[in-house]
């Protein structure tokens, strides 16, 4: 695998990316394998990149745990227990071993971010965007470049297992220097906007609507000149 670094995987408008994408299945029973496009896979299970669906599919036993948001169309999962209908905009947890039907219309394509997990944690987790969120720690005060902000956080959906968490977080405009990553990282900014630079000078400026992924050991520094709120997945 290439040097790990940020990763654009869909805009909110529908405009070109030019992060490389490989059409390949996760795994052997990986239920989008055909449509399914990858841009990062790691040693440690963590994938991510984009699937376009249009059909329906029965699965008995969910290969592994996967976070989608979705960018066009529309999709429904549903289980015995629930079921969610995923708009634009609206992402979920998909649990390893749930029994599911996934109806995707024509078109629709989402952003998702999938983990190999070791024990089954069945069920659908819906990330509500407007979650009430408790207080959470600021970046470390010696990358800080300024003020300290104001963070907020809440897990949605965790497995111990793998140190999996999925929430959403907010925090006050702020400037932090640049460094490695610590997590794999899948973000979808639900309001704001924050430019990642990385250590060669690049930069990608991700807006409301948009997905990025940044993997483990990516270097980048994060600048956000106005309150941003997300969905996030880390390991």
């Amino acid at each position: 695998m290439s040097q790990p670094t940020v990763m654009l995987l869909a805009r909110a408008d529908g405009s070109g990316i030019d992060t490389p994408l490989n059409t390949q299945p996760l795994n052997a029973a990986d239920p989008f394998g055909d449509c399914r496009h990858v841009a990062w896979s790691g040693v440690d299970g963590v994938s991510a990149g984009l699937v376009d669906a249009g059909e329906t599919v029965d699965i008995n036993d969910f290969p592994h745990t996967e976070v989608i948001v979705v960018h066009t169309g529309h999709v429904q999962l549903k289980t015995q227990e629930q079921t969610l209908e995923l708009g634009v905009g609206a992402s979920a947890v998909i649990g390893r071993g749930t029994s599911l039907r996934i109806e995707a219309r024509a078109g629709t394509r989402w952003a998702f971010c999938a983990m190999a997990t070791g024990t089954p944690t069945p069920g659908l987790t819906f990330l509500d965007p407007l979650a009430t969120l408790s207080p959470s720690a600021a970046p470390a005060a010696q990358l800080l470049i300024g003020h300290t902000p104001q963070c907020r956080s809440g897990n949605a959906f965790e497995d111990p297992a793998t140190d999996l968490r999925v929430g959403i977080w907010d925090s006050t405009p702020y400037e932090r220097q640049g460094r490695a990553h610590p997590l794999n990282e899948l973000m979808h900014l639900i309001e704001g906007s924050v430019t990642l630079l990385a250590s060669d000078g690049s930069s990608v400026t991700v807006n409301a609507g948009d997905s990025v992924f940044v993997p483990l050991g990516a270097h980048c520094a994060w600048k956000s000149t106005r309150y941003v709120r997300k969905v996030y997945a880390v390991k």
